[in-house]
């Protein structure tokens, strides 16, 4: 694996400022001495630090989407499927908890930015990709019948609520041990 970019040493510095300060706290500043770059170069690859804010939020779905889609295979069966989409969550957030926890924390100061659309746009094709290889399953009846905007929150929910308090130091308890379980889970709920 090559040399990080330079740009991926600003977003990563700057996640660190954030997780140590706070992301209204974090100024420019502390970003440039954290990353060792210059102004010019920040304002060069950014902008203001709003779109830092931003990129840094749609690197982490992007990387947490691409894992997704790496692990999701042409006739994949309807189980395989579900279990992947919680076991790859909580894979990431293990592997990135401080990205998860800027994730979680910014996702309405990010729709509402300078990058809002373009993480709508984002969504809207991981949502497409994932809904047509859905579809196939939910065709075939191996599914039972739930709306499909509520899909997603019947399979991802109670992983995402036990993760986040795992973020928060409110479980002692790791994500990787309720890993099999949490997806046993997803899929009892959905499955016909």
């Amino acid at each position: 694996m090559g040399r990080p970019s330079r740009k991926d040493e600003i977003l990563q510095a700057a996640l660190a400022c954030f997780s140590e300060h706070g992301v209204d706290a974090t100024t420019i500043e502390m970003i440039r001495d954290r990353s060792g770059a210059s102004i010019g170069s920040l304002y060069h690859h950014f902008g203001n630090r709003e779109r830092i804010i931003g990129a840094l939020y749609l690197a982490g779905i992007g990387q947490y989407a691409a894992m997704l889609d790496a692990g999701l295979e042409e006739g994949m069966g309807a189980e395989a499927v579900v279990r992947l989409f919680v076991t790859c969550y909580i894979d990431w957030v293990v592997a990135h908890p401080d990205w998860a926890r800027f994730i979680l924390h910014n996702r309405g100061r990010v729709e509402a930015g300078e990058v809002g659309e373009v993480l709508r746009e984002a969504n809207r094709q991981q949502g497409r990709r994932i809904a047509e290889m859905l579809a196939v399953h939910r065709e075939a009846g191996a599914f039972r019948e739930l709306p499909f905007e509520l899909f997603h929150s019947v399979v991802i929910g109670p992983t995402q609520d036990f993760v986040r308090n795992w973020l928060a130091g409110r479980t002692r308890a790791q994500p990787g041990e309720y890993r099999e379980l949490l997806a046993q889970i997803a899929w009892d709920s959905v499955r016909a």
